[in-house]
């Protein structure tokens, strides 16, 4: 039963739509001409140079903006930073950097140990800022230019950081060690026609490696001992020495005066005795009555009681009245 129903209906045909030959000509070639434009057009950004090869051969280089070049592979368009400031990292890797692949071709460690010129060890941390001033040296005189580029800043690196002592590394030669890195550098660069020049070269982090760094605090915080004690001695030594010696000028300066004014004591003395000498020989007698005057007067009033008799009177007795001395001293007797 099934099998004469199915011979009943007769099921149409379907058969794919058919594309004129002329539209499928058409859609082949917008295809190819938008291949066609899209590889003949390119942009320089801003800060960018192109260079330009036609059959590998270098033809010039492209400013910044939209340029049209030879479709199919015969101009090929090279882009490079000139204008931006690219860096280096020696020793580590900071969070977020994108490294290119030469950054990681070994671990960031071995970069930073060092020998110092008094051989021991330091862990170094350092930057090279640099920026691209020749294109064309840059793609083509040096082959894999930044392999090479931090070849040769860590072999700078090594030989400035061995002529220095470990004391320089650390503490009051970093400055130095970076100065002479960069211009070492950037003669190397120059020599070898990299394309690049150095901007700077700037010391991050310097440290003692971690097996002994204990010991190297110990050490150090024994020379900040040393300075501290120093100092004070100093200070100490600046106090005393300055007030001995004020003491001193003092002393000197009273014993000076004191021997100024004897001195002057003494020539006064002298003059006065010189002119009372010139005027006695003068007036011989009135000289010697005067000064025989002027002592008593200086005399008498120290003398306490005084009697004055005439020099012809043979006793003196009479003229003391012993009885008011007797009874004087009997109240002085009878009062003890």
């Amino acid at each position: 039963m099934s099998q004469g129903f199915s011979d009943q209906i007769n099921l149409p045909r379907l058969e794919p739509p058919k594309i004129p030959q002329g539209m499928i000509r058409l859609a082949f070639g917008v295809v190819l001409a938008v291949l066609l434009i899209s590889s003949t057009i390119y942009q320089i950004d801003p800060e960018e140079v192109g260079v330009v090869l036609r059959f590998g051969e270098y033809v010039g280089d492209a400013e910044p903006g939209l340029h049209f070049k030879l479709p199919l592979g015969i101009d090929k368009v090279y882009k490079v930073p000139v204008l931006r400031e690219l860096n280096d990292e020696f020793g580590f890797r900071s969070t977020g950097s994108s490294p290119r692949r030469a950054s990681l071709r070994e671990d960031p460690r071995k970069e930073a140990q060092m020998l110092t010129g008094d051989r021991n060890a330091a862990v170094v941390h350092w930057v090279v800022q640099y920026r691209i001033s020749d294109a064309f040296d840059y793609l083509f005189q040096v082959d894999d230019v930044q392999e090479t580029f931090r070849d040769m800043a860590e072999a700078v690196m090594r030989e400035v950081v061995g002529d220095h002592t470990i004391n320089e590394v650390l503490t009051t030669g970093r400055q130095q060690i970076a100065e002479e890195a960069e211009a070492k550098l950037e003669q190397l660069c120059q020599d070898y026609r990299t394309g690049i020049q150095i901007e700077r070269v700037a010391l991050q982090d310097v440290n003692p490696p971690d097996e002994v760094r204990a010991a190297f605090d110990e050490v150090n915080q024994a020379k900040q001992e040393r300075e501290t004690l120093i100092n004070q001695a100093q200070s100490e030594r600046n106090k005393v020495i300055p007030r001995a010696r004020g003491e001193a000028q003092q002393t000197i300066s009273a014993a000076e005066g004191y021997a100024l004014d004897r001195v002057n004591r003494a020539l006064g003395e002298a003059a006065r005795f010189e002119s009372l000498y010139a005027e006695y020989r003068k007036a011989p007698q009135v000289t010697r009555q005067r000064l025989y005057l002027e002592t008593m007067q200086e005399v008498m009033p120290k003398s306490g009681r005084k009697f004055i008799v005439d020099g012809d009177l043979s006793g003196i007795v009479p003229l003391l009245d012993l009885g008011r001395a007797a009874s004087s001293a009997t109240k002085a007797g009878g009062g003890n």
